[in-house]
This record gives C-alpha cells, sequence and structure tokens, in this order.
C-alpha cells in the first residue's frame, strides 16, 4: 500500500510543535527569501531575483538571539541549488532549534528526547563514536590534525557512512576536525577539534549540531577562508552578512541543530528515497 505521506506528515508536524511547546520553546518564523546566503563551502543557494533562497534560517535565529530570545525554534522550507537523489531534494523541510545558556551535549539529548517522543526511537539503543575513533575504525587515519578536506568527504561517503548502516539505528558522530566546522566553537581542551556533532540513523544523516560560535573575529576569518576556497573551486563567491557578524558580539553562550523533516518522515515510513514521503515532487 502507498505511503500516506500527508497523513504521516501532518502527525509529525503536530508531535514536534508539541514538544517544543511543552518545553517553552518560542516558535518562530524567519525570512525565505535574502539579500546575503551563509557562506558554506559545499552549499549553494539557489538565486531568486535579485535575492537568494534561503539554505537554513540559522544566520536569523543567532540574531534572535542576540536580542534576548533564549529559547526557539522553526519548521520552515529551505533550498539548496543542485541537489537531486534519493536522499537530496533542491527544497525540503528543516527543524531548527537553539537555546542559550546551552551547548552541542544539552542539544543532543533535546534531540534523543524528540526522537523518542516523535518516532519512538530509544535513548538506549544509541551509538556514539568521536569523528577520530571512526576514521580511525573504518578509514585507517584521523582526520584531526592532519585534515585533508578531499580524503575526508570521500571517505565519510564510502567508508564511514556504510559502516554506520552496519551498526544500525542511530549513531552520533561527534568532535569534528575544526576545518569541518565553520560555524562551530572550538572544544575547550583541544582547539583543532570543533563542538559539532552529525546523527545518523541507519546511515542516513539526519541532523547536525554545535555549540555555537560567538566569536566575531573568528567568525569572519573563517568566513573569508571559506570565501577563498570557493573562489578556487569556481562557485559563486557571496558576500558576509554584516548583520550576523554584529549580532555575534551580543549573543550568549548557545547550542543548536538543524534537523531534516523529509528524512525523518522517510525513516518513519521505511522508506528508501524521498520521493515516497514528498507528495509534489
Amino acid at each position: 500500500m502507498p505511503i500516506d505521506s500527508i497523513t504521516l506528515r501532518n502527525a509529525v508536524m503536530r508531535n514536534i510543535r508539541a514538544f517544543f511547546y511543552d518545553r517553552a520553546f518560542l516558535e518562530v518564523e524567519t525570512p525565505i527569501r535574502l539579500v546575503t546566503p551563509c557562506m558554506e563551502l559545499h552549499i549553494d543557494a539557489e538565486p531568486c531575483g535579485d535575492h537568494f533562497l534561503r539554505t537554513s534560517p540559522e544566520i536569523f535565529h543567532k540574531q534572535l538571539l542576540a536580542t534576548g530570545y533564549e529559547k526557539i525554534f522553526e519548521i520552515g522550507k529551505c533550498f539548496r541549488r543542485g541537489e537531486m537523489g534519493p536522499l537530496h531534494h533542491p527544497e525540503y523541510t528543516m527543524l531548527e532549534w537553539y537555546r542559550t545558556q546551552a551547548d552541542y551535549m544539552d542539544i543532543l539529548a533535546d534531540t534523543k528526547a524528540l526522537l523518542q517522543a516523535v518516532a519512538g526511537i530509544a535513548d538506549s539503543v544509541w551509538h556514539q563514536r568521536t569523528v577520530s575513533e571512526a576514521f580511525l575504525e573504518f578509514a585507517g587515519w584521523d582526520p584531526v590534525g592532519n585534515y585533508d578536506e578531499d580524503r575526508f568527504d570521500i571517505d565519510l561517503v564510502e567508508k564511514v557512512e556504510p559502516a554506520f548502516r552496519e551498526i544500525g539505528g542511530p549513531v552520533v558522530l561527534i568532535d569534528y576536525p575544526v576545518e569541518a566546522a565553520a560555524l562551530s566553537r572550538r572544544k575547550s581542551g583541544n582547539p583543532l577539534m570543533a563542538e559539532r556533532w552529525e546523527l545518523y540513523i541507519n546511515g542516513i544523516e539526519i541532523a547536525n549540531a554545535y555549540s555555537e560560535l560567538t566569536d566575531p573575529t573568528e567568525q569572519r576569518r573563517r568566513f573569508e577562508a571559506c570565501a577563498e576556497q570557493r573562489k578556487a573551486m569556481g562557485k559563486e563567491v557571496y558576500s558576509i552578512d554584516e548583520s550576523f557578524i554584529e549580532s555575534l558580539e551580543k549573543m550568549p553562550p548557545a547550542g543548536g541543530v538543524a534537523l531534516g523533516i523529509d528524512r525523518l518522515l522517510m525513516l518513519i515510513a521505511d522508506a528508501d528515497s524521498l520521493d515516497a514521503v514528498l507528495p509534489f515532487r
């Protein structure tokens, strides 16, 4: 029987909102069209007239945290140019939430509770690997302190993620090389690492979380380095969002995460492609 994707999506959305409302989060809406996309190496924004469509609401969320909001979430459409496949569509639904005076481990606890409430994924079945542990075990080298971007990306896709499929269930890949975490705070006690994790379920990446970087000088430096890399790759180079950089001066310590709703629905439905849960394609 075909999946009733409309009914499934409705039930999951209701449960997600109930989860955050019960925990006193404020639901927000932020712009979909923006002048300056967030600068990330492998993510290209979709042009929309003289603006771009957002790839994430992250920049706006952090500006809200800087003005005094403490616990916020948003469910909304995001867009990435040129992404199409069983696990990728150029238009997708993202859940993001942030809270102040929290770090990536606090956000991991939120995520475990959310997936237990929404998808019945119990906390007891979760596995965790640092990037160093996972790459040493499955790829034979440690990217922390020896970062090679091309090798990292290839081994992640060809060796690490397939190993996570074999493990099965939720696997948290944590403590990334700082070079692979452009918006994340450096790890206390080890400046070569960043406080970032990604959640995989049955080998499919479903969420990406940080202890947020709040140092405007370092953030500008990372954006400038990314711009040089994008230029060398022949990609469009976006300008730096000065309003965002300024907001970091007032932003308190915070943790945040982006979770792909469509991929979550696909996993709940036990489907092998996003097409099964997207009624309009």
